[in-house]
């Protein structure tokens, strides 16, 4: 199935907890211009009305009939079901509502709900990170190809996603990818989302900040604090970030030894990345040791950074080469370098999740006809 150029219409929803962002997909791409309405988040039966009101405008704006309704939507939730549980940000959710029935029931159409980390790595599975990679794989001439994506979104908290060969892959109860929820390296007593977030970020600067600030500076200053801009510690926001990378550095390498697949990162703190991913990348290719001391390498696979050109270059490369098999003339493919790559959302984080949306609700509908 080819999404490029699938004539359906999907209407899609950015969820946030101050606005509802609507809009409609086809062949990947917007056919509408967003709409975006206050989320009313503390009034149940006002947030219904709302998105009934959003997603009804975006349909009489629509050139034809809308195929279904795909969006993410915060958690906990059994997604699978529709039904959304008791939300932080979101306090009008509480004790279980049947979102997903509801909407089916008022439009007519079928509704699929997601996580939106889930959403983030199907987005960039199909139209985003992995194909340029398998596509730059190709054109540097070598036969090695990816089938299997670990998508991580970095902003007010950590969520994840995994694609495997297409597929997005849930879990039985909807729960897989929840990398928030392992066990910090630095933090071992606490969830590793609290090393590995906006929150994060901010603690780490103002514990080895010497410069005063009223009130805690965003992400976005102190990323410009790292730059080198005045008004802030320089060497407490390079070390809150570097904290960041090797904290998501421990936890990535912890699922890759069970994925083996890409890894593309999105959100916010994203754009920070010239900070954290190459301590990120460095701590995925570190050790660890046996009871009697011993080093071996934390993964069985070397991992690279897509993002710095002499590393690219090495992935792409490999260590391709013919072999010859015994007793015959023939030879075969052998490349021993088990290898993946880490790299930055090639479509946005936004984006890749609306394309996300897109594809599984046609998926979903190839798979019942």
């Amino acid at each position: 199935m080819s999404t490029n150029s699938d004539p359906r219409i999907v209407m899609t929803l950015d969820a946030g907890g101050t606005n509802f962002v609507f809009s409609a997909i086809r062949a990947n791409r917007e056919v509408v211009e967003p709409i975006t309405l206050p989320s009313n988040a503390q009034d149940l039966p006002l947030c219904l009305e709302t998105l009934v009101q959003g997603f009804s405008q975006v349909r009489d704006r629509l050139p034809q009939p809308p195929a279904a309704i795909s969006f993410a939507f915060p958690g906990p939730a059994d997604y699978t079901a529709g039904i959304i549980g008791d939300l932080g940000n979101l306090p009008g959710f509480r004790g279980g509502v049947p979102l997903g029935p509801f909407l089916e029931a008022k439009f007519g159409l079928p509704t699929f709900i997601n996580n939106d980390g889930d959403l983030f790595a199907y987005g960039e599975a199909i139209a985003g990170l992995l194909p340029e990679v398998n596509a730059k794989l190709q054109a540097a001439g070598s036969k090695k190809r990816y089938e299997n994506l670990f998508g991580i979104t970095l902003g007010t908290g950590f969520g994840g996603g995994i694609v495997r060969r297409g597929e997005l892959f849930l879990g039985d109860n909807g729960a897989a990818a929840e990398i928030w929820d392992m066990r910090g390296k630095l933090h071992p007593q606490a969830f590793v989302e609290e090393g590995a977030s906006i929150r994060a970020v901010q603690r780490v600067y103002l514990a080895h900040c010497r410069t005063r600030h009223v009130s805690p500076p965003s992400p976005k200053e102190i990323y410009e604090f790292a730059c080198g801009s005045d008004g802030g510690d320089r060497p407490a926001a390079i070390r809150a970030f570097e904290e960041l990378g090797e904290t998501v550095g421990d936890a990535l390498a912890n699922a890759m030894t069970l994925i083996d697949g890409l890894v593309v990162i999105g959100g916010g703190l994203s754009a920070a990345s010239r900070f954290f991913l190459p301590r990120l990348v460095e701590e995925m290719n570190g050790t660890i040791a046996s009871l009697d001391g011993r080093k071996i390498p934390r993964m069985e696979l070397k991992a690279f950074n897509l993002e710095d050109e002499t590393q690219r270059a090495a992935f792409l490369r490999g260590e391709a080469r013919e072999i010859a098999v015994p007793g015959t003339d023939r030879k075969v493919f052998y490349d021993p370098l088990k290898r993946i790559g880490v790299g930055l959302s090639r479509l946005g984080t936004s984006r890749a999740v609306a394309v996300g949306a897109y594809a599984f609700a046609l998926h979903a509908l190839e798979a019942v006809r």
